[in-house]
């Protein structure tokens, strides 16, 4: 990629991120453009959609995040808790851009569909949640570790219990034992149904 095609794409990542941060409003490709200081032509040959331009967002948070998991010495719970608290900061500083992300479609179904802004986030997740399940003897869930934490570490919720005001650290304790609890559920619980039948 050319270098002024990529300094194109960056800064209408960036313009969008911070849009994003505080319009209570809907943004548009062009307002995006405009604030990246490209033509919307541009913008358009980069990205064909505003959802486009946030999976690219939230693809390179989760590099962020990548990065700092294979940086860390630490294994299991260790170090599933360091990339968690991890994920809580870059959550903060990127403040409303990261509550943007909603898709009709379920977790699992994206991340089994190799949904690209997924990915980074599932490979600094995935073998410190293997260590983790596997030191508390519980085996390994697979995606459905990585479920948990997804439902437990969405954006929207951890900027809701800042806004409740828990502390950056308060937050990010009680939902790593959150997970550490639901890891332990998930897998201790009974693989039989449990439906309630009314007798006539």
């Amino acid at each position: 990629m050319r270098s002024d095609t990529q300094r194109n794409r960056r800064q209408l990542i960036k313009a969008a991120a911070e849009l994003f941060e505080n319009s209570p409003t809907p943004v548009s490709l062009a307002e995006i453009a405009k604030r990246a200081e490209v033509s919307t032509a541009t913008a358009y040959r980069h990205f064909s959609s505003v959802e486009d331009v946030l999976h690219a967002f939230r693809a390179q948070v989760g590099s962020e995040l990548r990065d700092f998991s294979a940086a860390q010495t630490t294994r299991g719970m260790q170090r599933l808790e360091a990339v968690s608290r991890y994920w809580v900061s870059l959550v903060l500083e990127h403040g409303g851009a990261m509550a943007q992300m909603r898709s009709h479609r379920g977790y699992l179904e994206r991340l089994r569909e190799n949904t690209g802004y997924l990915a980074p986030q599932a490979e600094a997740l995935t073998e410190a949640l293997r260590q983790t399940t596997e030191d508390l003897g519980l085996g390994d869930l697979g995606d459905e570790a990585l479920y948990l934490w997804n439902a437990l570490f969405d954006p929207r919720d951890i900027l809701d219990l800042i806004k409740s005001g828990r502390t950056e650290g308060e937050a990010a304790s009680r939902l790593v034992a959150a997970l550490r609890g639901a890891l332990i559920g998930w897998s201790t619980a009974p693989d039989r149904d449990h439906r309630v039948s009314s007798s006539s």
